[in-house]
Formats: structure tokens, sequence, C-alpha cells
């Protein structure tokens, strides 16, 4: 397994753009994201860094490996 980033939400968010989320909203440090096809929605805190189980979860929703999460970096 490999081992996560440590990356900001704005990193985070970046690389989740590239994969074909896009900006939906913001409400207050919260960034909501949305793909049409497949649907998926996700909230990625607008953190300094996210902790690892968070990061973990948001990877898991955006249904990516850890390896092309880090790619997408």
């Amino acid at each position: 397994m490999s081992r996560l980033p440590n990356v900001s939400g704005r990193e985070c968010v970046k690389a989740l753009l590239k994969a074909g989320f896009y900006f939906r909203r913001q409400h207050g440090s919260h960034i909501i994201l949305r793909r049409d096809d497949p649907f998926s929605q996700l909230v990625v805190p607008d953190h300094k860094n996210l902790d690892r189980g968070t990061l973990r979860a948001i990877i898991r929703q955006a249904d990516l490996s850890i390896t092309g999460f880090t790619d997408l970096l």
C-alpha cells in the first residue's frame, strides 16, 4: 500500500479537478466538488493539512487509488 501524501485542501481540490470533478460551491471552509458521470459529490475542507483519515475518505469517495491520486498531484 502506498503512503498517503501530506497535502492541503487546495492541493487536494486541484488534483480532483484533474480527475474530472468541478467546483460546485463553497460553504465556509468546505469546498463542494461534483462529477456527473458517474455521479459523485465530495466535500473537501480547506485546511492547511488534511488529516490522513479525511484524505483517505476523500480518495475512496472519488473512486481513486492512492497511487492514482498521487499521480494527479
